[in-house]
């Protein structure tokens, strides 16, 4: 009888220990991919925060809703660095052993385009927020990009430079090692050319000779009306300053990557223009919400790698949402299909490709503030 009544006591030990373990969370795992240390690490802060606030504030509502059932989202964060070899480890990782859903990531065009490959080979969704060349998704079903591309970038820089501005002789100077800045130089070389424009000076350089003394003479001595300067911002503001301290004083054109220049580093680019995603003073509808949620979680303003890669976040949860599940292949299907998601950067849409079709946004810098000029439709 007492074997009997210890055996009872043991289960029933076991039966309320079992009724005090918590049911097992579903969970929705999501890579994210981010410069964190390397050239470019404000690129890697914005991108963690923006992925921090859409995540945080998906579990803070209880988890997303996918077919009646909360679903907590797990964020996997890798650093690479800004380097290729290091992108494609962090892929691996996020694929292989975290056994993600799908990544958000990498920025740059040169950490992309690597980590495309195998996202594609893998059939994981990739999605790139900030990644402009159009070899990140050239030929790819699982890759996917927030931002416009370069194409349309270059062109509407050479357009608003003969266009708008009415110069007729142009000078580029860009990193040839680079995806990005090459691409975006030849693109807007073809451009302005034809338009009926001259090209008198296309000067390269390479982030290991970040030295552009000689080619900035080369482009002085040759008079154009415009610099074109496609590199990132931790190069441009001391080219900027090299061009004017040599005489230089054609108009600075830039692109998107400007965004992230620091105030303290605009001094000698004032009267530039350059070309981006998001203005953060003409924001309007959820994206006032956004800008305010943002500005309360980290005192300070949404730049537009943090609004493209708050929207990728947004587009992949509704995503999981119409697919029901976490299938990766479900995901991509429903990426797809979803007909036009309303971000805080504008409208993206996918139709035959996983470049969206966007406008963009010109911006002038004056007393070392980003100024609105106007928002720009593909044609």
């Amino acid at each position: 009888m007492k074997l009997f009544s210890s055996i009872l006591m043991v289960f029933a030990v076991v039966l309320s220990g079992c009724d005090s373990q918590p049911l097992q969370e579903k969970e929705l795992r999501i890579g994210l991919i981010a410069p964190i240390s390397g050239q470019i690490p404000e690129v890697g802060l914005a991108t963690v925060e923006a992925a921090k606030l859409a995540v945080q504030e998906v579990n803070d509502r209880g988890g997303l809703i996918i077919d009646d059932e909360r679903y907590h989202v797990a964020l996997l964060i890798e650093d690479n660095q800004d380097n290729a070899e290091q992108t494609i480890s962090a892929a691996l990782r996020l694929i292989n052993q975290q056994n993600v859903s799908a990544i958000i990531g990498p920025q740059a065009s040169r950490n992309a385009i690597p980590a495309a490959r195998y996202a594609e080979y893998a059939q994981i969704p990739l999605l790139s927020p900030w990644s402009t060349n159009p070899e990140t998704t050239r030929n790819k079903k699982w890759v996917y990009r927030i931002a416009f591309n370069d194409t349309f970038q270059g062109q509407l820089m050479a357009r608003f430079a003969y266009q708008d501005l009415g110069y007729r002789k142009a000078a580029v100077l860009y990193d040839v090692s680079s995806e990005y800045n090459r691409n975006l130089a030849e693109v807007f070389r073809a451009a302005f050319r034809e338009q009926g424009g001259r090209v008198v000076a296309y000067e390269l350089y390479t982030r290991d000779a970040p030295d552009v003394t000689e080619q900035l003479r080369r482009i002085q001595a040759a008079a154009p009306g415009v610099l074109f300067l496609p590199n990132y911002y931790n190069e441009v503001p001391e080219q900027a300053r090299l061009a004017r301290e040599l005489g230089l004083d054609a108009m600075l054109l830039g692109s998107d990557t400007w965004t992230q220049i620091p105030e303290s580093d605009r001094d000698a680019l004032e009267g530039a223009y350059f070309s981006t995603h998001y203005a953060v003073n003409k924001a309007d509808g959820e994206a006032v919400h956004f800008r305010a949620r943002f500005r309360e979680a980290y005192s300070k303003e949404p730049s537009d790698v943090v609004a493209l890669t708050y929207d990728a976040f947004g587009m992949l949860f509704e995503a999981a949402r119409r697919n029901g599940g976490t299938d990766p292949k479900g995901i991509r299907d429903a990426l797809n299909t979803l007909g036009g998601y309303e971000g805080v950067t504008g409208r993206i849409e996918y139709k035959e490709s996983g470049d969206p079709s966007k406008s963009a946004v010109l911006l002038e810098i004056k007393q070392g503030e980003f100024v609105f000029k106007r928002r720009i439709e593909p044609e």
